[in-house]
């Protein structure tokens, strides 16, 4: 069964941005980040950042874990779509020794 790449947190930002009309301009400004950073996250070019996971936990009312475990969920599953398969048998596990 074929997987769907993984989903970049930067989309899950830009929906709420979108949902809430924000532009990506007015995040910048209100979290206190250069708009390149903003922009750079939504289109998928840069990780969230804890100092920026912070800012937008402040910013959406939710936890900075939240930010984080989205980035490091689209870490593991990116790892696993792009090398899973090769890592699983370089790896030879602890149980088989």
């Amino acid at each position: 069964m074929k997987r769907l790449p993984p989903i970049h947190p930067g989309q899950i930002l830009k929906e709420d941005l979108d949902d809430a009309g924000i532009s990506l301009n007015g995040l910048s400004r209100d979290i206190r980040v250069p708009m390149n950073r903003i922009s750079a996250i939504v289109n998928g070019k840069r990780a969230i950042s804890a100092d920026t996971a912070i800012r937008l936990a402040l910013f959406f009312g939710t936890t900075p874990q939240y930010w984080m475990n989205l980035q490091a969920n689209y870490d593991l599953a990116l790892a696993e779509h792009e090398s899973g398969g090769r890592i699983r048998a370089d790896v030879k596990p602890l149980a088989t020794r």
